[in-house]
């Protein structure tokens, strides 16, 4: 008897990742965590971008031109806050919405807003989670009302941020 194929035809790779959704810059040193949540927005059609740390991300964000940036916090040569203030400060970058997903200190959190950071996401996070901020950042709209409707506005929700 002959090898017998599956009628139903898998997707690969190349169909999977469209980029339709929109194209992120993930930032982060640990390479693991950066696969991680490459492959889990690859999934839901982002195309993904990744840098090893603040300095990178300032180096290619410009070739790039993301519809959003996820930041860790801890990184070697330059953070993610200070990644953050620099891309706020760059006209280039200044409307980029940035997200820090990092398991971050309450004074981490404090400086991120006041660097601009429009979304904060702790580690570990579900891939749910990341799916929705990243889909949220990707469209511009602002976190949700208390009612559970979108606000619309991107970063209404960032308390102490001259920005708005």
């Amino acid at each position: 008897m002959g090898k017998t194929r599956t009628r139903h035809r898998v997707r690969t790779y190349s169909q999977v990742v469209s980029g339709e959704s929109g194209r992120v810059l993930v930032v982060d040193d640990n390479r693991v965590i950066r696969q991680l949540i490459r492959v889990n927005l690859e999934l839901e059609g982002f195309e993904v971008v990744t840098a090893a740390d603040g300095a990178e991300c300032l180096e290619v964000v410009h070739d790039v031109m993301p519809d959003a940036i996820t930041l860790d916090v801890v990184m070697p040569r330059l953070d993610g806050v200070r990644t953050a203030q620099r891309l706020r400060a760059d006209p280039r970058t200044s409307d980029l919405p940035v997200a820090i997903i990092s398991a971050c200190t309450q004074y981490e959190v404090e400086s991120g807003i006041a660097a601009g950071v429009d979304a904060f996401l702790a580690k570990p996070f579900e891939p749910a989670e990341l799916i929705r901020l990243v889909r949220r950042l990707t469209l511009r709209e602002g976190p949700p009302s208390l009612d559970g409707r979108q606000d619309g506005r991107r970063g209404a929700g960032r308390a102490g941020s001259a920005r708005g």
